[in-house]
């Protein structure tokens, strides 16, 4: 006899409560309602969705829909722990796992990564980005002009260090970016292409912005995971001691916070001009536009136990502000005066100042400071 609807589904809630089954297999998002048929793994909604875009590998089902008793049965023989044992079972210590607030491409290379090229099952697959070596072309935005243009882009573990050239034919690069100060974050609503990708690095200790994007979404990814292999190999060096677990958090990050506020200049009597902010760590840089490659200027953010303070409101002799939620930040040497268009953008950006300063600085960080002190 069969068995009834109502009993398969509570068998299919007894699997969704089973170890590993309780967040999504893919983002780590938690109570996924739905399933992959064909995979045997729980996911989110997003993640489904992204699941869809490769019918040929995966069918998702909702578990609110009704379910016969050869698919209740397939996730009951499978489930995210055994999928996750067989799919990522090779994952490089480097390669970025995506979260549920990553941004879609990302997300759905991850899938594909996974279950539809299977490089988490053969090391050869990983060669893009585990070489040690990468060149390629991607399209940068320029300077002055704003345009996008390809550019030949050499990554060299051998010579720490990302470059690329300005001519096809050139022998010399537009530019060094050493391993050792790189970051990449993706920025696809900001670059206005979903593969888009900031490239950040110090040069003369100052930030430096580049911004590039590919339209094969596979091989921006494969370019991301080419840096944070090669500032894994780098960091292995210079930290022979460190654990893989301390390691990976310091491949690449990003940004605590970004967007426009006012600022005023250091008499406090100039007028309130408006300039777009990105919070790195404890670096607060401005730029007159957030597509800029050099910052207007930068100011360090240190810790409370150092007499810095973030206070909400502005000193009550301000004046010249057009927008009202007013920041204060205290450091030993002068006060920092911000705007804000919201109350909602002011907590946030309280938020994340507290944040940093309520850390403790480490050792290297108090050699920053001291070189943000004595610029001209």
């Amino acid at each position: 006899m069969a068995e009834e609807p109502e009993g398969r589904n509570r068998l299919l809630q007894d699997v969704l409560v089973r170890p590993g089954n309780g967040t999504c297999a893919d983002c780590g998002n938690p109570e996924p309602e739905w399933a992959s048929l064909t995979l045997g793994v729980f996911v989110c909604q997003a993640c489904s969705l992204l699941h869809r875009s490769i019918p040929h590998i995966s069918r998702v089902k909702s578990v609110q829909d009704t379910w016969d008793a050869g698919e209740v049965e397939l996730v009951a023989s499978t489930g995210n722990n055994a999928a996750k044992a067989k799919y990522e079972q090779k994952v490089p210590a480097f390669y970025y796992r995506p979260i549920h607030s990553d941004c879609k491409m990302l997300r759905e290379q991850w899938i594909r990564a996974k279950y539809e090229r299977k490089e988490f099952e053969f090391i050869e697959k990983q060669e893009p980005y585990s070489a040690g070596y990468r060149e390629g072309f991607l399209w940068k935005r320029g300077r002055d002009n704003g345009q996008f243009l390809s550019r030949k882009f050499i990554l060299s573990e051998r010579e720490g260090a990302l470059k690329y050239f300005n001519k096809q034919d050139a022998r010399d690069p537009k530019a060094m970016m050493k391993i050792e100060t790189l970051n990449a974050t993706f920025q696809p609503a900001k670059i206005g292409n979903p593969c888009g990708l900031q490239i950040t690095y110090l040069r003369d200790n100052s930030t430096r912005n580049i911004f590039v994007y590919h339209s094969d979404a596979k091989e921006m990814v494969d370019w991301f995971n080419a840096i944070r292999a090669a500032r894994f190999h780098y960091l292995q060096v210079a930290f022979p001691g460190a654990s893989d677990e301390e390691l990976v958090p310091k491949l690449t990050r990003s940004f605590m916070k970004e967007g426009f506020m006012e600022k005023t200049g250091p008499k406090h009597t100039e007028g309130f001009k408006k300039r777009w902010f990105t919070m790195d760590d404890r670096r607060l840089m401005y730029f007159k536009d957030p597509l800029d490659a050099y910052a207007r200027g930068e100011v360090f953010i240190g810790s409370k136990e150092n007499s810095y303070t973030v206070l909400s409101g502005l000193p009550s002799s301000t004046q010249g502000h057009h927008w009202s939620h007013g920041i204060t930040i205290v450091t030993p040497d002068r006060k920092f005066l911000f705007a804000c268009e919201t109350e909602a953008e002011q907590r946030d950006w309280i938020s994340a100042f507290q944040r940093v300063i309520n850390r403790p600085m480490r050792p290297q960080e108090y050699a920053v400071e001291a070189h943000f002190k004595h610029k001209p």
